[in-house]
């Protein structure tokens, strides 16, 4: 038989794949929607496309808590099993089906509205990530951090910030979803400006967001401490 260990492995492969991989392609095509010199109608099809790709990242960085925890548990790094897992792997659940449901709705106000939703889940879940991570490095639990397993709530830790810069880049997005409103009106160099200089902000900050995530794929391989 073909070990639980083994196939949740495979999946936060193809999550971490989806997460990093998607995040690219979400930032290659952000250039053409800013691109004053297309036409509008092309230029919501790069944001159109830009959408598209991005559910994918979203719902590989979501997806990735739960199978962090549930490998952790087998491997000892963490003491919650049981009810504690199942009930994670349906919150989780429940906020992909938010997800979802916000990318199908985002071109309406129920999309935004979903989407600002999404954005207080992380509001209150990335604080306890910290709270979590921190504590355990500084020997106060509740997860494994001797010495050689300190990696495991370092991943958890950086997880954790990997959250707080995409939650800057969802907000980004969201702004945009509503800006091109406006510019579907005609034209407007006050929301251009706009659009551009969220561009910037969002550029810096995922140069940060690769860089962060190979380092967890490199503490997950390594484990160098």
């Amino acid at each position: 038989m073909i070990e639980e260990v083994l196939v949740l492995r495979w999946v936060h492969i193809v999550a971490m794949v989806y997460w990093l991989g998607g995040e690219w392609g979400v930032f290659q095509t952000s250039y053409n929607i800013i691109n004053r010199k297309l036409s509008m109608e092309e230029r919501r099809r790069h944001m159109e496309t830009a959408y598209r790709i991005d559910i994918l990242a979203r719902t590989g960085i979501i997806t990735l808590l739960p199978l962090g925890l549930h490998m952790g548990h087998i491997y000892g790094l963490q003491p919650y099993g049981g009810g504690f897992l199942t009930a994670m792997w349906i919150f989780v659940a429940c906020w992909l089906g938010l997800c979802w449901a916000a990318f199908i709705k985002r071109e309406t106000d129920i999309g935004v509205t979903l989407t600002k939703l999404d954005e207080k889940i992380r509001w209150v879940l990335i604080p306890a990530i910290f709270i979590v991570g921190i504590s355990s490095l500084l020997g106060h639990g509740p997860l494994e951090a001797g010495e050689g397993m300190r990696w495991y709530a370092t991943k958890l830790t950086l997880y954790g910030f990997t959250l707080c810069i995409g939650l800057g880049l969802r907000w980004i997005m969201r702004l945009w979803t509503v800006r091109f409103r406006r510019l579907a009106e005609g034209p407007n160099p006050k929301e251009e400006a706009a659009l551009e200089r969220e561009f910037l902000y969002g550029r810096m900050m995922a140069y940060v967001y690769w860089i962060t995530i190979a380092g967890i794929c490199f503490l997950g391989t390594v484990k160098p401490f």
